[in-house]
């Protein structure tokens, strides 16, 4: 049930709300005046978000045909932040205004009251264009993290967009390195011969656990999906004055990781679901979205939809309709109003997952 008050924004009464032998007496609509404000749910309408271009210095200048985005002179472009703190609504009612702000303002109705308690959206989505090698580095896990005052650590993953032939990234260190080897290794410029290199190309999914020495070289663009946390820890540079974390990043290390390449499953209504980890779900629909529609709607869960190929449309009572094409992003509410989806389109859905990561894994000391 959908109820309106002041305002904008519509509230829904859910069964909780409503006690049954009222509603046995009088019938749903005799009881909308016993719903107690303090139980009305903010609904909010399904937005997309237009991306904060972040620099880097191994990225492009022009980041088409992907985005019609070119960079400042001499700042070049290395990522497209989807769901970053401030990336733009871009329809709406809120249009104009800075997700993290939003989420913010709105957080039961975004996240839901699994997530609503994080404070910001749990889930940072980037496109990366790599036209130099990355930096090798490695991110710490949510106990390292937060012993260091941070909120979370960085789990991640990549689906891989394109690819050039021959691309590759590095997974975690070969066996029986050590953390000496790795201090000399960096002395002398050779820590790539002591990195796991894989092959990937395009439509590959690899997931990074947090721990995990990593590199990513030109050759590939990558769709992103991170815990949100922008800490990173800097092993070796390829000599770019940045500054190194060497000692931070060996603690942060792990002798064994769960990272590498994760083959598809098959879902119960045509999608593949790329990888299923405790921070993160990611499905591909191919171009199947009746079924994805239905999916997304049986979910009182926080949920983004990102378009590979195609467009999408979204509509809905409350809110004027909008059209997702290839590379936007769509956050759909935990609790969002009454909405449809049309188009053609292949579509990655994303959902956050609740849990932390426990450090059974050896640390390098």
């Amino acid at each position: 049930m959908v109820l309106r008050r002041p305002g904008s924004y519509l509230y829904a009464a859910t069964a909780r709300d409503i006690d049954a032998s009222h509603t046995a007496k009088y019938g749903i609509l005799g009881c909308m005046e016993q719903v107690h404000p303090s139980h009305q749910q903010e609904q909010l309408a399904p937005f997309k978000l237009a991306p904060y271009y972040s620099t880097r210095v191994w990225g492009f200048e022009d980041l088409a045909p992907w985005f019609e985005k070119k960079a400042a002179p001499g700042e070049p472009i290395g990522e497209a932040w989807l769901t970053g703190p401030d990336s733009i609504v871009a329809s709406g009612d809120l249009a104009g205004q800075k997700f993290a702000a939003v989420v913010k303002q709105h957080a039961q109705a975004i996240l839901g009251s699994a997530f609503a308690s994080e404070g910001e959206y749990p889930l940072l989505i980037k496109v990366l264009f790599p036209r130099e090698k990355l930096s090798v580095q490695v991110h710490p896990d949510d106990v390292l993290a937060q012993q260091k005052g941070e909120p979370r650590g960085k789990t991640e993953c990549w689906y891989i967009l394109e690819s050039e032939p021959g691309a590759k990234v590095a997974l975690g260190l070969k066996p029986g390195v050590t953390p000496d080897a790795v201090r000399s290794a960096i002395e002398d410029k050779s820590l790539e011969d002591l990195l796991g290199w894989v092959p990937v190309e395009a439509g590959d999914m690899v997931y990074v656990d947090a721990g995990t020495v990593h590199a990513i070289w030109p050759g590939v663009v990558i769709l992103e999906t991170q815990q949100t946390s922008d800490t990173t820890y800097r092993l070796y540079d390829y000599g770019r004055p940045r500054e190194l974390h060497v000692e931070a990043s060996i603690e942060a290390m792990r002798v064994e990781t769960a990272a590498g390449k994760i083959a598809p499953e098959a879902g119960t209504q045509g999608e593949s679901v790329l990888v299923d980890k405790t921070y993160f779900r990611v499905e591909r629909w191919p171009h199947k979205t009746e079924a994805l529609y239905a999916a997304v709607a049986a979910t009182q869960d926080p949920q983004l939809l990102f378009v590979v190929e195609g467009a999408l449309q979204v509509t809905g009572e409350g809110f004027e309709p909008f059209t997702l094409n290839r590379c936007e992003l769509a956050v759909i509410p935990a609790h969002a109003l009454a909405w449809k989806l049309g188009g053609d389109a292949e579509v990655m859905r994303i959902l956050p997952q609740g849990g932390s990561v426990e450090r059974s894994a050896q640390i390098v000391a």
